[in-house]
């Protein structure tokens, strides 16, 4: 008898993963600014493997009084108050992810947003603080579940760092692109897709 494919909200338990990378100006989401954000729903085939859709980014503007670290500015290369960045304020960009995630949820049949990120729990507490700067109140995230890809990989290659773990799988990872919100949301995507197809197929 053939295995019965699970959808994608019978997978999480009406869950949806979505991959979340976000840049900084340092690690403290209450004073640190999130300068770059990336967003990435996932679904499944019809065999139920995952695999990632569309990346939706944005460029950040810095809020009001946000502590710049000069060394956290040297690692990922963004000059906050560069005109070439096309930086949109932290309320808008908010406002459309979530109104996004929301679209996602209704086509996948889920009731909530799990955050997918490596060392998930620094993504989403930036996402949520800048969130409460915004004045949102109700977030399509789970509040304190999130699916992290560094333990996974731990488990899964014996792996903790992102560029270690892709590499095992043998898919590419360039380190020059590396803290790009879009670049690591993507690979960090792939991982997870991976280990959650693999899974699946061996249970």
């Amino acid at each position: 008898m053939a295995k019965k494919v699970q959808t994608i909200a019978q997978r999480f338990r009406g869950m949806l993963p979505i991959v979340v990378d976000v840049e900084t100006s340092g690690v403290n989401p209450q004073t640190d600014a999130l300068l770059e954000i990336a967003v990435i729903g996932l679904a499944a085939d019809k065999e139920g493997r995952l695999y990632r859709e569309q990346t939706v980014a944005y460029h950040v503007e810095p809020f009001l009084g946000a502590h710049l670290d000069k060394e956290a500015l040297e690692i990922t290369g963004i000059d906050p108050y560069s005109p070439l960045r096309y930086a949109i304020p932290e309320s808008q960009v908010v406002h459309r992810i979530f109104s996004h995630i929301k679209i996602l949820l209704e086509k996948t049949h889920c009731h909530r947003a799990v955050l997918v990120g490596h060392n998930a729990w620094f993504d989403l507490s930036f996402l949520q603080a800048a969130a409460k700067r915004s004045h949102i109140v109700h977030s399509p995230f789970h509040t304190f579940t999130t699916l992290d890809t560094a333990t996974l990989a731990a488990a899964a290659l014996g792996e903790t760092v992102l560029a270690r773990a892709v590499r095992r799988l043998h898919i590419p990872f360039d380190v020059e692109q590396a803290h790009s919100a879009i670049y690591d949301a993507e690979k960090t995507a792939e991982l997870f897709c991976h280990i959650i197809n693999h899974w699946g197929r061996q249970h």
